[in-house]
């Protein structure tokens, strides 16, 4: 706790923003010759009572200026003597003078310090009835505050970089010169208050008493004219306790004029004009020179000061006004009452404002980095313990708890999004780190607790899990070793985000046992042991701290955040001690048990909750304890780079500090340890989308941390031994032989560890990820070690697989580990086969195995050497298990998957590509073997790829036919093209593929297939077959009337033409077909007129004669071909006119003079016509528009 009672502040009412807060009212008896007025003079209004704003030690220690040094250092009346006046000028020098640097510091300055920064000047006056004049200007000079870095903290978000250009605070001598500032964060507040500094724009700087102010100037832009800005500060026991400026700064912090001056006040002391507060000056005036003083100020400022003076006259002249009846009369100048709270000024509105306007942007421009800003500023000021942070953390939290999409979320069901929820479990991670505060008041605690319970009631409160299902054990409760719990035990209270901080209070520091460990680095178990304190200490006699894991370590964020870093590290210690010896025990245990368990093939889950995704984060929490003990503190650590990336951290080796004989043991190592283990916990997978994804996302925050340290051979030799101890660790282990199927897969984990041992240990490295590739919630029923059938399907676990949300990553997590080890393999074959075993056996989707077999592929074959055929082998074979994973199943990528295993074969070689033509009903669909594989085996590019002789090439075909008559066996309908392509050049083949297509026309083919293979058939020679072929298509084909867009009609049109240049016995046979299949009138009626033309072949027909003469409709085979394309005009003209509307009676006229075309080719068709325009007068004369119509046009 900081000095000056800091503790109660929460406790009182907190000030209005922005208000200076009543002064304290000074008083003392008028001296001699008065007319007995009551002048202002500093003095108690309670003397010599010690009020709650006092320091930890009772009443204050006497004065030096009480002594007799002091004393003969002032003169009658409190003069300033000579002794006084060399402390500096003005009253300014000590600490902050020019005097020589070696100079001791007077005791005077020393016991004002002290009394400056912890006791409120009315204690003082309170405590001496006469305090001399040197003295309070030393207690008024030490009473501003001296660190730049605190200012820093109250005016810049981002502590990181803007306080690289606060100097340190001088105890002597005079200031350092500022550090320059670097170009990033120059709009900071903090960093343009140094710029306003330097360019001198402070000036007028007064301190009169506690209140600085002065003028600062902004200099001219391109856009704004030069302001000058009047600033006041009000000041307490080194704390800011109020700011003023005229530039109207709407902040939560201070602006940069604010800064400017503070900061000039803390360089620049001696250059600061000193006075006493304004109530000594009255003191020491008479009356004639009161009522001077008094109408000078009024005339100055008449228009502003008059009517306020004039009241406060008549006030006073009235007995009885309500001014008389206080003792004293209130200064601002004189400091603060002790009553009043000692904090540093905090604008609460503004915080509340800023924090509802970024909730209310709901996570967009920015509003989840600023309130994760105002969160780190929150832990900033816990660690310089300052009470602000639980102030100003209780003024967010009543903000978040405001926010209406809370009730909205709620009462729709749905969740919380992923950024707001992070932002929710950060704020009740602070409050931990507030309850735990090692030296906060019982009074603060309670306060807190009931405000907590508060708003952990509301209805519309976050869940600590992120879903309203069964939630994690209580904080102080560790977790028994055992599984047998029962759902009465799952269905715990509905747990909150702030739960964990109000079981947070039940939890004290005052364990002596504890208090030892934090205190000492050397504390170790007594020589002769008490009985139970065997429990206290290992083996070593190093300290232990035996409770619930996370709740330790919630002790150790506590010390953290709280500005304890050496506490938090004994802490930290012993709680890896203890974990240690946990494991040790463990691994006894599990000797014993191993047999039993490895023939059972399955254990249980002996952690319910994970110390990784853990809502107190308390592996991360320890890792970050250990590492910033060993971090280099640079030059310029605090800088940004160019890139706006910071630098990467760097660490060193800094021993531990214990009692014991030479440890060898560093915290770096530690933290490497203590991340392994906790990363390696067998777990549970906890319930919810967001529990699940947290898992994942701690994880690899721990991992990117871990990647940060260089690996020396110190850390390697760690590394080993705790790979070795997952490894051996049996259920308690996530890499242990047995696990559960439900526990958290160990794949992105493993991966690192990979990655790190590979140099160093690559048998442990392989043994270790091929122990991790497992994913037992996927797999069947099968017992444990079952691998018979290495490709065998996902099977869905009936209960617990759908809650698995995050199940897409982690199978992509398992894929990349493979990957890794895969790339790492390359060359050696006994590796890879093993590598290869583990990827079939383990994973189950066909898409990550494909991407596999891709990445080994790429690998193998780099674009600037040769191929690596050992992993080309290995790429195929996950390629051949694709395809057989995927042949009975819809898969959008199928045929990217074929087309790649053929390229990934060609690769191979050419037996590679013969035992994939010969095994294709085990890879692939007939369609996609002959329209595809065959295809490409045979085209030319592969020929060459491969430089093939002669017998290879044959082989190839052959085996390619023989898979293409396969294939039309299987399906005559996708494959017959196909198959007869690919035959062409074999006669005995090609007639067999067509054998093939002639006897599965009749049964299954489509008019569309075998009109297709027809066309091939005459484009190839054999108008013949193409004839027979489109005869047979004829007779599946159907058109309607009003089908005269059938994209068949091309097609019929052609097997016309085909059998019209054959001859006229051809043409006879087709027409009946075309007849029967063919009912709309346009269509017939374009057959009829191509028909009546030469025919277009006849003449290039071996053994056929051509007239020349035009073939007449009156005669066989085009009169029955007459027949029906009259008769279908006929009736389509009926059909057409019984649902006809106006809009289509011209299109409907227009059809009928196509129709008088055709009639007319009849002898006696003009009169058929006639009758049937007659017909159509009669039957539909009605439609009396449409028929008039018919009749101007037809007669």
């Amino acid at each position: 706790m900081a000095e000056g009672g800091e503790g109660e502040e929460l406790l009182r009412p907190p000030l209005p923003a922005g208000a200076p807060g009543p002064k304290r009212l000074c008083s003392r008896a008028c001296p001699a010759g008065g007319t007995g007025a009551v002048h202002p003079r500093p003095g108690a209004a309670g003397a010599g009572s010690a009020g709650p704003g006092a320091g930890a030690s009772g009443a204050p220690p006497a004065l030096p200026g009480c002594c007799p040094a002091a004393a003969a250092a002032a003169g009658p009346a409190g003069v300033v003597g000579p002794a006084a006046a060399a402390a500096g000028p003005g009253g300014g020098g000590g600490g902050g003078g020019t005097g020589s640097l070696l100079q001791p510091e007077s005791l005077l300055d020393a016991a004002a310090k002290r009394v400056a920064g912890s006791w409120a000047f009315e204690r003082v006056e309170g405590r001496f009835q006469r305090i001399p004049e040197p003295v309070q200007r030393r207690i008024v000079y030490w009473s501003f505050p001296r660190s730049e870095r605190q200012i820093c903290m109250y005016s810049s978000f981002q502590p990181g970089r803007a306080a690289a250009a606060a100097s340190p605070s001088p105890a002597a001598g005079p200031p350092p010169p500022a550090a320059p500032a670097a170009p990033q964060g120059e709009g900071l507040p903090f960093r343009r208050g140094i710029r306003l500094l330097e360019t001198g724009a402070v000036d007028n700087v007064l301190q009169v008493g506690f209140h600085l102010s002065g003028t600062v100037t902004e200099p001219a832009t391109a856009t704004e004219p030069e302001m000058t800005y009047k600033v006041a500060i009000s000041f307490d026991r080194c704390k800011i306790t109020s700011v003023t400026c005229g530039c109207g700064n709407k902040d939560i912090f201070y602006c940069a004029h604010v800064v400017a001056l503070s900061l000039y006040r803390i360089r620049k002391p001696d250059q600061v004009k000193l006075r006493l507060p304004i109530s000594e000056t009255l003191f020491q005036m008479n009356r004639d020179q009161l009522q001077k003083f008094v109408q000078y100020l009024i005339t100055a400022h008449h228009t502003e000061v008059l009517p306020t003076a004039q009241k406060l006259a008549d006030e006073i002249l009235s007995s009885n006004s309500e001014i008389n009846q206080v003792h004293g009369a209130p200064d601002p100048t004189a400091g603060a009452s002790i009553d009043d709270e000692n904090c540093w000024h905090l604008d609460e509105e503004q915080v509340r404002e800023q924090v509802k306007l970024f909730l209310s942007q709901g996570g967009y421009y920015g509003s989840g980095k600023q309130l994760n800003s105002m969160f780190a500023k929150v832990r900033e000021m816990l660690r310089m313990r300052d009470s602000n942070g639980a102030r100003m953390l209780t003024l967010i939290t009543e903000q978040f708890m405001a926010d209406p999409r809370l009730s909205l979320w709620r009462q729709q069901g749905t969740g919380i999004t992923e950024k707001c929820r992070q932002l929710w479990d950060e704020l009740g991670a602070l409050w931990v780190c507030v309850v735990l505060n090692p030296h906060c008041k019982l009074e603060e605690k309670s306060c807190w607790l009931r405000q907590l319970r508060k708003w952990g009631e509301m209805d519309v409160c976050p869940l600590e899990d992120g879903n309203y299902g069964n939630e994690l054990p209580n904080i102080t409760n560790a977790l028994t070793q055992s599984s047998g719990h029962s759902q009465d035990s799952l269905a715990r209270p509905r747990r909150t985000v702030f739960t964990r901080a109000i079981e947070g209070c039940d939890l004290h520091w005052q364990d002596s046992h504890l208090q030892r460990i934090i205190s000492s680095d050397f504390y170790m178990s007594p020589s002769y042991q008490r009985e139970g304190e065997s429990l206290l200490f290992n083996s070593q006699g190093q300290p232990l701290w035996l409770e619930h894991v996370p709740t330790a370590c919630a002790r150790v964020d506590a010390l953290r955040s709280h500005g304890y870093p050496r506490e938090a590290l004994r802490l930290t210690v012993a709680i890896i001690n203890t974990l240690r010896l946990q494991q040790q025990r463990q691994l006894e245990i599990y000797k014993h048990q191993k047999k039993e368990l490895l023939q059972r093939g399955a254990t249980t889950i002996t952690n319910l909750e994970g110390w990784v995704g853990h809502p107190l984060n308390p592996i991360g929490c320890l890792f970050l304890t250990l590492t910033e003990a060993c971090r280099l503190e640079e030059e310029n650590c605090l800088e940004i780079s160019d890139a706006g990336d910071s630098k990467p951290p760097v660490y060193q080796h800094v021993p531990v500090v214990t009692g014991s004989q030479d440890s060898g043991e560093s915290y770096l190592s530690l933290a490497l340890e203590v991340a392994l283990m906790g990363m390696g916990q067998q777990r549970v997978m906890p319930e919810g989308l967001y529990a699940q994804d947290k898992v994942c996302r701690n994880e690899e925050q721990i991992i990117a941390r871990l990647q940060d340290l260089e690996l020396d051979p110190v850390l390697v030799q760690t590394l080993r031994k705790q790979c070795i101890l997952l490894l051996e660790g049996g259920p308690f282990s996530g890499l242990g032989e047995v696990i559960h199927r439900e526990s958290v897969p160990m794949h992105t984990f493993a991966k690192y560890l990979f990655s790190a041992l590979l140099p160093h240990d690559a048998d442990l490295a392989y043994k270790l990820a091929l122990r991790a590739m497992r994913l037992p919630v996927l797999e069947t029923t099968a017992p444990s070690g079952d691998v018979t059938h290495p490709h065998h399907l996902v099977s869905v676990v009936p209960s617990r697989y759908p809650r698995w949300f995050t199940l897409g990553h982690l199978e992509s997590q398992q894929c990349e580990l493979a990957s890794t080890m895969l790339t790492a393999a390359k060359g050696d074959m006994l590796r890879l086969r093993t590598v290869l075993e583990a990827i079939q056996k383990n994973i189950h989707s066909s898409s990550l195995i494909f991407k596999l077999a891709q990445d080994a592929f790429k690998i193998a074959t780099p674009a600037d050497s040769n191929s690596d055929t050992t992993l080309l082998n290995v790429a195929l074979e996950l390629g051949l298990q694709v395809m057989r994973m995927t042949l009975s199943t819809l898969n959008w990528r199928r045929r990217e998957m074929v087309r790649w295993l053929v390229t990934c074969a060609t690769e191979v070689g050419v037996r590679a590509l013969v035992s994939i033509l010969q095994s294709w009903y085990s890879l692939f669909t007939p369609t996609e073997a002959t329209s595809i594989v065959a295809a490409t085996v045979m085209s030319h590019n592969t020929i060459l790829r491969l430089s093939l002789d002669y017998p290879q090439r044959e082989e190839l075909a052959s085996c390619a036919r023989t898979l293409a008559l396969q294939c039309a066996m299987k399906d005559p309908q996708n494959c017959a093209l196909s198959a007869l392509t690919l035959c062409e050049k074999d006669h005995i083949a090609f007639e067999t593929a067509y054998q093939i297509v002639i006897d599965a026309a009749s049964t299954g083919m489509t008019y569309t297939q075998l009109f297709t293979i027809a066309r091939y058939m005459e484009h190839r020679g054999y108008p013949l077959r193409a004839f027979k072929l489109a005869s047979l298509a004829m007779t599946h084909l159907n058109l309607a009337y009003n089908q005269d867009t059938h994209p068949a009609i091309n097609d019929v049109l052609w097997a016309c033409a085909l059998s019209h240049s054959l001859g006229k016995n051809e043409l006879a046979a087709i027409i009946p077909l075309v007849v029967k299949s063919v009912h709309c009138a346009t269509v017939l009626s374009d057959i009829l007129r191509r028909c009546t033309m030469t025919a277009p072949g006849l003449a290039g027909i071996p053994g056929r004669r051509n007239s020349g003469k035009l073939m007449s409709t009156d005669k066989a085979p085009l009169r029955q071909l007459l027949d029906a394309t009259i008769s279908a005009y006929i009736n389509t003209t009926h059909s057409r006119l019984t649902h006809i509307s106006p809009r289509h009676y011209g299109e409907f006229i227009e059809f009928l003079s196509k129709a008088r075309e055709t009639f007319l080719l009849a002898q006696d068709g003009h009169i058929q016509f006639a009758q049937f325009i007659d017909n159509l007068k009669q039957i539909y004369k009605g439609k009396k528009k449409l028929m008039l119509l018919v009749r101007e046009r037809f007669g």
